[in-house]
């Protein structure tokens, strides 16, 4: 089969871990005869540098003329760091959420057995953690209206949502729930917020439309306390944006690394795929980043174009990397491997599993040829 996929490197890291992942990409498609054809968009800080704008007219119509698009990152200190700037790298990928009706944010949070010593939080606690966040990525807070008085010194920021955005975010969970493990927990604060209050009565009403899952609640505050204390109690979470936002970072200490963390943003027609570190500009051009989330990432890209065998190739040669140590070193400090031979490593398994044994063994002794 052939597919558009539109790829936007972004800033910092976002070049060099997206490379990884066009590799495990390329190793499907010579594995079970695909063909990706790819071709560049420009967004984030390298877009205002060339342009003067984080997302130009050119990337919009790559992507919606794409069949996925697979994402790296943005962010730049230049911008990051400067409060007053008017043109910001974020917003183009909050515009680009927008033209593309990109509603929904998929984020898988999972306890891999080999990373568990990573994390800070104790073994008993998050072993057999396997969450799904739903969040809400176009309304609420970070697109409603905005002000700033004309002293300086009162700000506002509005938040609406409508019973239609939160039906059309409800209806993908509940369902992603039928095909786990059956429980939907609801993050709100709707002691408080009036649109926490809108989205409870929502998410009640359609619950009767999914008479196996079983739908819960809990206030923002108390389920931050819980995703620490006992992980594994959630299957499927669906948040609103602002409440996504922090809880899906929070989460991301479960794994070990936020360098695991793949997600994807859908909508009716479009779908991007990213890892959620952002641009760690630190470790630009450094070849030293964790390229697995990026990988994971393409992983779920595929999984969404209906190519299933294919999702659990990537996702089979990401945790054998894990179980060798074949990782950069925010995993494997004492002997890291680069961010191009992880991906390396990944394509090769993805196309020679069964010649495997000896690979592995040589990779051990540090023989391999492969990376």
């Amino acid at each position: 089969m052939k597919f558009n996929i539109t790829v936007i490197p972004g800033d910092g890291i976002g070049p060099e871990v997206t490379a990884q992942a066009k590799k495990a990409l390329n190793a499907i498609a010579d594995v079970f005869d695909h063909t990706f054809l790819y071709k560049e968009g420009l967004m984030g800080a390298c877009a205002i540098d060339q342009t003067g704008n984080p997302l130009p007219e050119e990337t919009i119509i790559l992507c919606e003329k794409s069949d996925a698009v697979l994402f790296g990152a943005i962010g730049d200190p230049k911008y990051d760091n400067d409060p007053t700037a008017k043109v910001r790298p974020e917003q183009g990928l909050l515009r680009l959420r927008k033209e593309l009706g990109l509603f929904c944010n998929v984020r898988p949070v999972k306890a891999y057995d080999r990373l568990i010593e990573k994390s800070p939080l104790k073994r008993e606690r998050i072993e057999g953690t396997d969450i799904t966040i739903y969040r809400e990525l176009t309304g609420g807070i970070y697109f409603g209206d905005k002000s700033l008085s004309d002293d300086g010194k009162v700000a506002f920021d509005g938040c609406s949502y409508t019973v239609d955005e939160i039906e059309r975010i409800a209806h993908l969970a509940f369902q992603a729930a039928q095909n786990r493990r059956k429980k939907l927990t609801l993050v709100d604060k709707a002691n408080v917020l009036e649109t926490s209050r809108l989205w409870r009565k929502t998410v009640t009403a359609l619950a009767s439309q999914y008479t196996d899952v079983t739908l819960d609640f809990l206030f923002v505050d108390n389920a931050a306390m819980q995703l620490i204390l006992n992980p594994k109690q959630f299957d499927v979470i669906l948040t609103e944006n602002l409440f996504g936002d922090i809880i899906s970072d929070e989460a991301s200490v479960i794994g070990g690394s936020i360098g695991l963390l793949a997600s994807a943003s859908i909508g009716k027609e479009n779908a991007l795929f990213e890892p959620i570190h952002g641009s760690f500009p630190q470790a630009k051009g450094k070849n030293i980043a964790n390229p697995l989330a990026s990988i994971l990432s393409a992983a779920m890209l595929l999984e969404h174009l209906g190519l299933n065998e294919e999702f659990l190739a990537i996702e089979k040669a990401v945790q054998k990397s894990l179980e060798l140590g074949i990782t950069t070193e925010d995993l494997n400090p004492n002997k890291p491997f680069s961010t191009s031979k992880v991906g390396d490593f990944i394509a090769d398994y993805i196309q020679n599993q069964d010649d495997s044994n000896i690979n592995f063994q040589n990779i051990h002794m540090g023989q391999s040829t492969i990376i």
